[in-house]
C-alpha cells in the first residue's frame, strides 16, 4: 500500500530522472538550483486564486502543467502528468445535484459519505477548476491512502498478486476446502492463544466469548469462504452489504479473534473505501451491527496527531456508547531500537531562507547547532509517504508550512504546499521516488505564520545519519490518529514464535524471538518495528485548545499510548499471513481477550477493562509502563482472575413452530394455535431457573400461559414448551401475529428478547412476476453508488414470500453478452442488493463467483439449501438456486405493492458489465374462500424473525 503515495505524486508529474541517485552530496545547505526550484513553486502558490486554494498544490501544478497554463521549464523534476487524479472533495453538504454534476464532468464516483461531508472521485484534471469553484466545495485533496500495520516476512518489495492471480489462487482453495470439508483436517491455532495464556484462561474459567460481538476493519475478507470451509471461522461473519473490501488482512485478523474466543460472534467491515468511509464504518459496526468490541489495523496519513479528526470522532462515538476499541500502534519503528522516522518538537528558526518569499527553513539540530535537511536511509527510501502536521486546528489552520524532498544533488524531486490561510488543514504531504535513492533529505519551511509544533513522519523508512555530516534526528511518538483517541486502546506488538524472519535494514541486529510454547514473560521483547508513543494532543474533538494560548512542547495533553502489548508473529490458514507479523496481528489477540473479559462477566464497564489490563500486564522493556509497550503484554489468565470471570448461560428462544387445531400450519384469522418455542442455551455455563415470557404487541392476541417454566437447561442443550396462541377474527390477512420471547434466567446475560412472527392466512401458491423491461444499465466499475432498477409490484397486497431472479435467454460467460440477466467480467467484484417499498434490505450475494463471468438465470430464494459463495470460477456463467445472504422477506405488516429496488455494486476496479434483466416473483395471500380449496397442510412458509 506504501507505493499508492508515490502514484500520487507520478501522477501530479514529479519523479526523479535517471541517475538521480548519483554523485550524493552530504552538505546540509540548499543548494541554488533548489532555492530557484522552490521560488517557482513558492510563485505559484503566492498568485493562487481563491478557488485555487482549495486545491492540493500538487494537483494545481499537474492541472496546470497538463493546460499548459504553466512553464515546465520552470519547475523541478517535472514529468508528464495523467489525466485523472484520484480526489476526496471535502464539502459543506453531500447532494445528488453535487454527485451528478461530478459524473456529468466525467468524474467517476467511489465513496459517498453523507456524515463526514466528503466524496470521493476519479475526476479529469480538466474539471478541478470548475469544481474547486463550486460554493459547496471546502477543499479539493488527492485521496488519502491508508495502510495496514502489516509486516510481511519477505519483504516489504514482496511480489503482489494481479487480480486474476488472486482470484485463481482464492477459488482454488474454496474448491479445496469444499472437496476436503468431511475429512476433519485439524485447523490452525495462533501461537498467540498459548502465548497470552487464552488456552488457560478458557480451561480455568470457562469462557469462550460467548454472548459477545467482536468486528474487526481492515482492508477486506477476499478468503472469508475459504476459511469458513475450512473450519477456521464459523458460518454467519456479518459483513454489511458492500463493506468487504479488497484483501485478506481482515479474514487473518477474524481467524486470531476466532482462535482464542471461539464462541464470540463475528462481523468485519473495510476501512479502505476512504477515510470518511472508515468513519461510517465504525459506527456501522457498532449502531448496526452492535459490535461489543471492535479492533482495527489502519492508519490513514492525514489523521492528525494533535487533534480527534474524521475517524478519531467515530471512535469516540462508538466508546462513548460503550463498545471497546483496540487500534494496532503501527509498525513505524521506535527510538529506543533506532528504526524510527519520525521527528516532532517546536518550530526552531535556522535564519535560512527559502526561495524568493519569506520562507525560513527549520533547524532540527534546535540549540546543537544548525541543520535544516533531515536524512532519510537508503535502505527504505522507495515510495515512503512523508507527512507533516503542525499544532493549528483542523480546518483552521493559519499558519502556513511546506515540505520538501531534495535528492542527493540538492535537486527538490518532490514536493507540498498548499495554502493554509485560515480554512485548511494543518497538513502537507509527498512521497520519495518510486525506486528510492540514496541521500535524499527533507526540509519543512515555515512559509509565514507562528511558530507551531511539528509533527514529521515518514512512514515504512527511518531517519539515518549520512556520512557523518548529516545526523538523523528522531523522536518518541509516533502512534498518530484515531489509535491515540483517549478511550481507544492502542496496541504494540511482541513475538510469540519465531522471530521476525530478516533484518529491517541491512546490518541490523537480530529481531526477537517469542516464548511459544511458553507464555510470555518478563523477558519478553517487544517487535524492532513496533511503534512508540507518547501522543501529545492540542485541541478537543471540535478544535477547542486544551491549553489556550500554548501549542508548544509545553502544552496539550500527553496521551499514553501504546497502552499494552499483544502477540504478533503467528499463524494462520490465509495465504500471505502464514506467519502473520506486525501490530496488525497483535491488536486483534487484544481484541479477543477483551472478548473473554465481557464473555466472563457481561456489563462490565470500559473503565473496569482497561484497569484489569494495565494492573495484570507483565512489565517488558523498560522497567514500569513505557512509551513502547505500555503497561507490558497481557496474559489472559490474569486478567480473568481480576475480573472474576465465569461461565455464564445464554438462554435465547429460537424460531417456534405452529399448529393449528385442524393439524396444519397454516394460520387463519380466528385461528387457535400450538406454538412451540424451543430455547437452546448456547452459552459455556448451564442455565437455571429458566423461563420465558411470551407476549404479543399485535392487538386482540392472547397468548396462554403467559409464562412458562423451562427448568435446568445445559450448555448446548434445547428445552421446549408449548404455547396457546388466539387469534382474532378479524386480524387482516398477511398481517402477521407478532411475539416477544423474553427469556429470564440465572445469569448475567439474562433476559434475552427475541420477536418471531407468524404468518396469518395462507400463501397463494401463484406468484405474479413483475420484471425489468427498460435498457441495460452499466454498472459503474468500483463505486459505491453501483446500478440500480426498479420493479413495480401492484395488485398484491400484503406480502407472504418473495424471491428475486436474474434473468436471461441464453446462458454464456462470454464478456459483454446480452443475453444474460448480469452481464459482468469478475462476478466476485459484485454486490447485489433488493429493498422492499417499506426500505427492508436483503443482501443478495457478495464477493462470490471469483473471476468467473455472468449471471444468468439465477433464482435467490429464503428456502434453499446454498448460498452463492459456494460457486467457483469454474462453474461460469452462474446459474441455480441459491440463498440469499440475509433474508428476502420484509418487515412485518410490509406490503408487495410499491417500488423495489434491485442494485448491484462494483466494489473493485478493472471489470465492468450491465444490469439487463431481473425479475420479481411475489407470493400474496389467498382468501378464506380461496384457501379452502388449498390442501390444509400448504403452508405459509416458515416463521421468521423479524428484520429489525
Amino acid at each position: 500500500m506504501l507505493s499508492a503515495a508515490a502514484a500520487v505524486l507520478a501522477a501530479a508529474g514529479l519523479a526523479a530522472p535517471p541517475g538521480a541517485d548519483a554523485a550524493a552530496s552530504t552538505s546540509d545547505t540548499l543548494t541554488a538550483a533548489a532555492q530557484n526550484q522552490i521560488a517557482a513553486l513558492q510563485a505559484l502558490k503566492a498568485n493562487r486564486g481563491t478557488s485555487e486554494s482549495k486545491v492540493d498544490s500538487k494537483l494545481l501544478v499537474a492541472q496546470k502543467l497538463r493546460s499548459k497554463a504553466l512553464n515546465r521549464s520552470a519547475l523541478p523534476r517535472v514529468s508528464e502528468a495523467g489525466a485523472t487524479a484520484l480526489i476526496d472533495l471535502r464539502v459543506t453538504k453531500v447532494s445528488e445535484g453535487l454527485v451528478h454534476d461530478l459524473r456529468a464532468a466525467g468524474a467517476a464516483v467511489r465513496t459517498v459519505s453523507t456524515r463526514g461531508a466528503s466524496i470521493r472521485a476519479e475526476v479529469p484534471l480538466s474539471a478541478l477548476p470548475a469544481i474547486s469553484a463550486r460554493a459547496d466545495v471546502r477543499r479539493v485533496e488527492i485521496a488519502d491512502q491508508a495502510i495496514t500495520a502489516h509486516q510481511l516476512e519477505n519483504g516489504a518489495k514482496a511480489a503482489k498478486e494481479t487480480k486474476q492471480q488472486k482470484a485463481d489462487r482464492i477459488d482454488r482453495e474454496l474448491r479445496q476446502a469444499i472437496a476436503s470439508r468431511n475429512q476433519r483436517a485439524a485447523t490452525i491455532t495462533s501461537e498467540g492463544d498459548r502465548a497470552h495464556n487464552a488456552d488457560v484462561a478458557r480451561r480455568d474459567f470457562g469462557v469462550t466469548g460467548t454472548g459477545v460481538k467482536v468486528c474487526a476493519l481492515s482492508d477486506g475478507v477476499d478468503s472469508l469462504a475459504v476459511s469458513q470451509a475450512r473450519g477456521e471461522l464459523p458460518a454467519g461473519v456479518d459483513v454489511p452489504a458492500g463493506q468487504a473490501g479488497s484483501g485478506d488482512e481482515g479474514t487473518a485478523m477474524l481467524e486470531i479473534i476466532h482462535d482464542l474466543a471461539p464462541n464470540a460472534r463475528l462481523g468485519f467491515a473495510t476501512a479502505f473505501t476512504s477515510d470518511a468511509g472508515f468513519a461510517d464504518n465504525i459506527r456501522e459496526l457498532r449502531f448496526a451491527s452492535h459490535c461489543d468490541v471492535i479492533v482495527d489495523d489502519v492508519i490513514y496519513f492525514r489523521e492528525s496527531p494533535f487533534q480527534d479528526g474524521l475517524i478519531a470522532q467515530a471512535v469516540n462515538d462508538v466508546t462513548a456508547d460503550g463498545a471497546l476499541y483496540f487500534s494496532s500502534a503501527g509498525n513505524e519503528g521506535n527510538v529506543a531500537d533506532g528504526t524510527a522516522a519520525h521527528w516532532e518538537g517546536d518550530f526552531a528558526d535556522s535564519g535560512v531562507t527559502v526561495g524568493k518569499f519569506a520562507g525560513t527553513a527549520h533547524n532540527f539540530a534546535g540549540a546543537g547547532g544548525t541543520q535544516v535537511l533531515e536524512p532519510v536511509s537508503d535502505d527504505s527510501s522507495a515510495s515512503i509517504p512523508v507527512t507533516l502536521h503542525w499544532s493549528d486546528p483542523l480546518g483552521a489552520a493559519s499558519d502556513d508550512y511546506d515540505l520538501y524532498l531534495l535528492d542527493a544533488a540538492g535537486n527538490v524531486v518532490s514536493f507540498s504546499q498548499d495554502v493554509q490561510d485560515g480554512t485548511q488543514d494543518p497538513y502537507e504531504q509527498l512521497a520519495t521516488p518510486l525506486f528510492g535513492g540514496t541521500g535524499l533529505r527533507l526540509a519543512v519551511v515555515k512559509f509565514s505564520g507562528e511558530d507551531r509544533y511539528l509533527s514529521l513522519t515518514a512512514f515504512g523508512s527511518r531517519f539515518k545519519d549520512s556520512a557523518g555530516v548529516l545526523e538523523g534526528y528522531s523522536t518518541p511518538g509516533v502512534v498518530v490518529g484515531h489509535g491515540a483517541a483517549r478511550d481507544a486502546f492502542s496496541v504494540a506488538a511482541a513475538p510469540a514464535g519465531p522471530a521476525f524472519g530478516r533484518p529491517l535494514e541491512p546490518g541490523d541486529p537480530a529481531n526477537p524471538q517469542g516464548p511459544f510454547p511458553d507464555a510470555f514473560s518478563a523477558a519478553s521483547k517487544a517487535e524492532r518495528f513496533s511503534s512508540d508513543g507518547p501522543r501529545r494532543v492540542f485541541y478537543e474533538a471540535d478544535g477547542t485548545p486544551i491549553t489556550p494560548g500554548d501549542v508548544s512542547s509545553t502544552g496539550g495533553e500527553v496521551r499514553d499510548k501504546p497502552e499494552i502489548t499483544a502477540a504478533d508473529g503467528v499463524r494462520t490458514s490465509v495465504s500471505g499471513f502464514d506467519p502473520f507479523f506486525g501490530t496488525s496481528a497483535a491488536a486483534p489477540h487484544a481484541a479477543a481477550i477483551a472478548s473473554l473479559v465481557l464473555s466472563g462477566n457481561p456489563g462490565l464497564s470500559a473503565s473496569d477493562v482497561r484497569e484489569a489490563f494495565l494492573r495484570t500486564a507483565v512489565d517488558v522493556e523498560a522497567p514500569g509502563p513505557d512509551n513502547l509497550t505500555g503497561a507490558g503484554v497481557l496474559l489472559a489468565d490474569k486478567v480473568l482472575e481480576y475480573t472474576g470471570a465465569s461461565p455464564q448461560p445464554y438462554a435465547q428462544a429460537q424460531e417456534p413452530s405452529v399448529t393449528t387445531a385442524g393439524g396444519g400450519t397454516s394460520v387463519q384469522p380466528g385461528d387457535t394455535a400450538k406454538v412451540s418455542l424451543p430455547v437452546k442455551n448456547s452459552g459455556d455455563g448451564t442455565a437455571v431457573s429458566t423461563s420465558v415470557v411470551l407476549t404479543s404487541p399485535t392487538a386482540g392476541v392472547t397468548v396462554a400461559p403467559r409464562a412458562k417454566s423451562y427448568g435446568t437447561i445445559s450448555s448446548g442443550q434445547t428445552g421446549v414448551n408449548d404455547f396457546t396462541v388466539k387469534v382474532p377474527a378479524n386480524q387482516a390477512l398477511g398481517t402477521p401475529v407478532v411475539l416477544t420471547a423474553k427469556v429470564t434466567f440465572a445469569g448475567a446475560f439474562s433476559p434475552l428478547t427475541s420477536t418471531f412472527e407468524i404468518p396469518v392466512g395462507t400463501t397463494s401458491p401463484v406468484a405474479k412476476t413483475f420484471a425489468y423491461t427498460g435498457p441495460a444499465v452499466p454498472i459503474p466499475d468500483d463505486s459505491q453508488v453501483g446500478a440500480s432498477v426498479p420493479l413495480v409490484v401492484t395488485g398484491v397486497g400484503p406480502v407472504a414470500k418473495v424471491s428475486l431472479s436474474i434473468d436471461g435467454t441464453t446462458c454464456t460467460d462470454g464478456q459483454g453478452a446480452t443475453t444474460v440477466g448480469i452481464d459482468h467480467s469478475y462476478v466476485g467484484d459484485l454486490v447485489g442488493t433488493l429493498t422492499s417499498p417499506s426500505g427492508a434490505e436483503a443482501t443478495l450475494f457478495q464477493g462470490a463467483g471469483g473471476s468467473g463471468n455472468n449471471l444468468c438465470q439465477v433464482v435467490f430464494d429464503d428456502s434453499a439449501d446454498l448460498p452463492l459463495s459456494t460457486v467457483t470460477a469454474a462453474d461460469a456463467p452462474f446459474t441455480g438456486t441459491y440463498r440469499p445472504l440475509l433474508a428476502q422477506k420484509p418487515a412485518a405488516g410490509g406490503s408487495a405493492d410499491g417500488t423495489w429496488t434491485v442494485t448491484v455494486l462494483d466494489t473493485a476496479g478493472g471489470d465492468t458489465g450491465s444490469l439487463r434483466s431481473v425479475s420479481l416473483h411475489v407470493n400474496g395471500f389467498v382468501t378464506p374462500g380461496q384457501a379452502a380449496a388449498v390442501h390444509k397442510t400448504v403452508t405459509s412458509g416458515p416463521v421468521r424473525a423479524a428484520i429489525a
